[in-house]
């Protein structure tokens, strides 16, 4: 099958199992500007509208500098000098809300307390929650179970390699098993043959807990391997280039979906958008002049 994707090609298209599904969020006209230390305004993100439904995976590419991890400091409540608005529908349709949490974050760099065992940096993230000690237990021990690192409960951040800090990480934010999943380039840090094991380890886990999630990479095959959908955007200010839906269904292997001639294809059709605005990126032609 030939994708078709076009540039600046916006599609609401949704899988057929999230076509009927309710709306997690509303992101309508999104915009985010910084001021430089002259005084000039600097545009980072301009009118991103998007609807995310319950239990999607969304995946957001475009080049360094164009606003994918300020918006995932606004959807995680870090940011709120923003405009627009985002509208949120996530207790009201999760009747478990109060032994989930809202959302959790996984960022880029190393975010273990240093002064905490492996498990209790885990555990620390289930403190808010209504969860018993002998659920807070079985959680701690599945996760850890899942990222590989059941042999290092009781070991401190500064026993371990960046990597598994960064598993540490990940496992604290899908203990709380969240209604929002918000994951800036959580495996980049990791070695190539990890990195698959957890992808695969991801889609199960978010098939199980039925998470909404968003998940931010540089990584095109990462991409189309756990998204339902994939958000491209422009180079600064970070507008929405287009939405391609991902054709591959749930129950995939992230082996061998990349054997599928799609694949091949539709990674190919995202570096070109991406590329693009990489391009202008690098030669300033897609950025527009602070405002004085």
């Amino acid at each position: 099958m030939t994708s078709t994707l076009a540039t600046s090609q916006i599609v609401e298209k949704l899988p057929t199992e999230l076509a009927q599904t309710q709306t997690a969020l509303n992101i309508s006209n999104l915009g985010r500007s910084f001021l430089t230390r002259k005084g000039a305004v600097l545009e980072a993100l301009s009118e991103i509208s998007l609807r995310v439904r319950r239990s999607e995976v969304v995946a957001v590419l475009g080049p360094s500098g164009c606003g994918k991890s300020s918006l995932l400091r606004i959807l995680a409540g870090l940011d709120e000098d923003y405009t627009g608005e985002i509208d949120w529908n996530l207790e009201q349709i999760d009747s478990s809300a109060a032994q989930r949490l809202r959302s959790a974050t996984v960022f880029q760099s190393d975010s273990t307390f240093p002064w905490m065992n492996v498990e209790k940096n885990l555990l620390i993230g289930l403190s808010g929650l209504r969860v018993e000690a002998q659920e807070a237990s079985r959680r701690a021990a599945r996760y850890l179970g899942l990222v590989g690192l059941s042999g290092f409960r009781g070991a401190f951040p500064h026993e371990l390699s960046g990597g598994m800090r960064q598993r540490v990480a990940i496992a604290r934010a899908l203990a709380t098993e969240p209604l929002l999943l918000l994951m800036d380039e959580p495996l980049a840090a990791l070695d190539a043959q990890t990195r698959l094991v957890m992808q695969q380890e991801l889609l199960g886990i978010w098939s199980e807990t039925r998470s909404t999630v968003i998940y931010i990479t540089h990584d095109i095959g990462e991409a189309l391997a756990l998204a339902d959908r994939i958000v491209v955007m422009t180079a600064r200010p970070g507008r929405i280039k287009a939405i391609q839906t991902v054709p591959f269904g749930r129950d995939r292997d992230v082996v061998e979906l990349r054997r599928e001639p799609e694949f091949g294809s539709l990674e190919a059709d995202l570096w070109k958008l991406v590329a693009d605005e990489v391009g202008q990126s690098l030669d300033g032609s897609g950025r527009k002049e602070p405002k004085e």
